[in-house]
């Protein structure tokens, strides 16, 4: 199978999308001329053209405004914004209008608005520009939240994306852009709500999110020349949830880390936590252990980033903890 980069697979994907749609079209900051910041829609402009690839004003509550519009409107709009950092700065669109206009219409108003966003540190960008606020959403009923962690899950959860009825907010870990993976070619769709075994094991479950998952792998590689077999599930989506192969693999394992890129305190972890207690608490032989950023803003300086962010070695230290 071909081996495509992650930030390649999206751009595939929203090709293929584009091509087989005419009511798809990309909007964001710089994403024409340009090919976004981190040149994820490099070429889609000579393409298909400026209508349907959109530079737009630095405004977030814009973008996703006028998203929301064309959506409602029988468009398939794919808007990016830069930062996820900024979705803030769309907060009463994004939570009082894309996610609640099709419960309000009783659901005569469609909404296949896909927001693509940037997640998690790239390595000095500091505070203002290394969030992970995959949580902050997972509040609001209505908003379906994809977390790729592959090239291959990238293009088939935003293929899936494009072509549903529902808003999406697509998070994309920076680190992952230029990571390598097998892709398939042409239709490849990947369902929402269907969490993946990345690796099997017998002693432990590891729960690793977005740009967790290389480092819970490496951790498990570690543990398994001390004996350790390590489980690795990668969710794909938060919302909605793969709570059943979650839970199946605690019920087999006994022991649970959950590892993600933001910050511990009410973190995505805290509600696969309260999943697990509630759903396997009898089966469970350990406390469950969380992995996560340190509750302070991320600093600048590469030293202090990587004391507070989450680490592979922060990982095979919790999975210790739990084996005691």
């Amino acid at each position: 199978m071909r081996i495509l980069s992650y930030s390649e697979a999206i751009n595939e994907a929203l090709r293929e999308e584009m091509a087989r749609d005419p009511s798809v079209f990309v909007m964001g900051e710089d994403v024409g001329v340009m090919g976004g910041v981190f040149g994820v829609t490099a070429g889609l402009l000579q393409q298909f053209g400026d209508a349907r690839v959109r530079d737009t004003p630095i405004s977030e509550a814009g973008i996703v405004g006028a998203g929301l519009g064309a959506a409602m409107m029988g468009m398939r709009p794919v808007v990016e914004i830069m930062f996820g950092d900024f979705l803030g700065c769309a907060g009463d669109q994004l939570i009082n209008q894309v996610a609640k206009a099709r419960y309000m219409s009783g659901g005569k108003a469609r909404v296949p608005l896909v927001i693509r966003v940037t997640t998690g540190a790239p390595g000095a960008a500091a505070a203002q520009h290394s969030q992970s606020p995959e949580s902050w959403f997972m509040n609001i009923p209505g908003l379906k939240i994809a977390v790729p962690a592959t090239p291959a899950d990238a293009k088939g959860l935003l293929k899936t994306a494009i072509r549903g009825e529902d808003p999406v907010l697509f998070f994309e870990h920076k680190m992952l852009y230029a990571a390598r993976g097998e892709v398939p070619e042409g239709e490849h769709l990947v369902p929402f709500g269907a969490a993946r075994v990345a690796r099997s094991g017998r002693d432990v479950t590891l729960v690793a999110i977005g740009g967790m998952l290389p480092k819970a792998l490496e951790a498990a590689q570690q543990l398994e020349g001390e004996g350790v077999q390590c489980e690795v599930i990668d969710p794909r989506t938060l919302v909605p949830l793969d709570t059943e192969t979650i839970v199946q693999s605690v019920r087999k394992t006994g022991r649970v880390v959950i590892a993600h890129e933001a910050h511990r305190r009410a973190g995505p972890g805290a509600e696969i936590a309260a999943v697990i207690a509630e759903e396997a608490l009898d089966y469970l032989d350990a406390p469950i252990r969380r992995v996560a950023a340190k509750n302070v803003p991320i600093p600048y300086a590469p030293s202090m980033e990587q004391f507070v962010l989450p680490s592979a070695a922060d990982i095979v230290a919790a999975v210790r903890e739990v084996l005691r």
